[in-house]
């Protein structure tokens, strides 16, 4: 004997029904909005991609010109460089969007999957399943975004990069150890490229240029020693002959005497022999340039 069904029950079941239909409505809605928004964000990244490319078609044109101006001298190694980064950075822009498409795309999937969920009863088993099978899809959502970060990691060390390489241009280094001198520039001072701001003294690095007559180099030699008294401290160093000059201090001279009237007087000519110091004769550094010295080689 079946139970009756009232109509306050069967009203109930009807009104229950009727909720429900509005519920999967709304979600029907909700879901086809998100699709919307997917495929916005799709067309968004696609368009950044394309921008990137042509950013980085562009940045890759222009090293190739930086190459056959940087062979040529026509431009600093530091504008080469430059390019060299921002080829680099926009390759990684590239990247980055290929990943943020691959993204967005698997994001509409995605949403398209949930609307088809929200289809109503009939559907539900098949929505089930078209999930089931985004599985693998999540899968590469996840290398993508992968991807992504990989190569928005590879923009910021570009740009590592390149802020190294400036601070390197921002560094002036000198060529050597020594003493600033004859100063030209001021703090706060705009300088220009090849402008001179200071000179350096090296005096890790001295010698002695000798001139002596050319009837004393008879018996001269590299490698002779020689005592070097320094007038200023009164005291003797010990060196050494390095080389003796291949002409005469007055082939050197500016402007060199010629006998243009056939005269002819015998003058003796002074040739200049570079003395070096033994290693440790002056550690304090207390040698100058310019200082007067007395010189002389042991030539036996």
């Amino acid at each position: 004997m079946g139970v009756p069904i009232t109509t306050t029950e069967t009203a109930g079941q009807v009104s229950s029904a009727s909720a429900n239909v509005e519920r999967a409505q709304a979600g029907l809605q909700a879901a086809t909005g998100g699709v919307d928004v997917a495929r916005a964000r799709l067309n968004s990244s696609q368009a950044r991609l394309r921008e990137a490319t042509a950013n980085a078609n562009r940045a890759a044109r222009d090293l190739e010109r930086m190459k056959q101006l940087v062979a040529k001298d026509e431009i600093s190694e530091q504008q080469y460089d430059a390019a060299v980064a921002a080829a680099e950075a926009a390759q990684a822009t590239v990247e980055a969007a290929q990943a943020a498409v691959a993204e967005a795309d698997l994001g509409v999937q995605v949403a398209q999957s949930q609307r088809a969920q929200a289809g109503g009863v009939v559907g539900q088993a098949q929505a089930d399943l078209r999930t089931a099978h985004t599985g693998p899809e999540q899968v590469q959502a996840s290398k993508a975004r992968e991807a992504g970060a990989a190569a928005r990691g590879q923009q910021a060390q570009a740009a590592l990069e390149q802020a190294r390489l400036n601070l390197q241009y921002a560094t002036i280094v000198a060529p050597a150890d020594g003493v600033v001198s004859k100063k030209s520039v001021e703090p706060g001072q705009v300088v220009e490229p090849s402008q001179p701001l200071l000179a350096i003294v090296p005096l890790q690095d001295i010698w002695v240029t000798a001139n002596f007559k050319e009837t004393q180099l008879r018996d001269m030699r590299p490698g002779q020693e020689v005592n070097i008294s320094v007038d200023a401290y009164g005291r003797t160093y010990k060196g050494r002959v390095q080389s003796i000059a291949a002409a005469t201090g007055a082939r050197f001279s500016l402007l060199p005497p010629e006998n243009a009237t056939g005269n002819y007087v015998k003058v003796v000519q002074r040739v200049p022999v570079k003395v070096t110091f033994d290693k440790g004769q002056d550690p304090s550094r207390v040698l100058r340039p310019g200082m007067s010295v007395v010189v002389t080689v042991f030539t036996r």
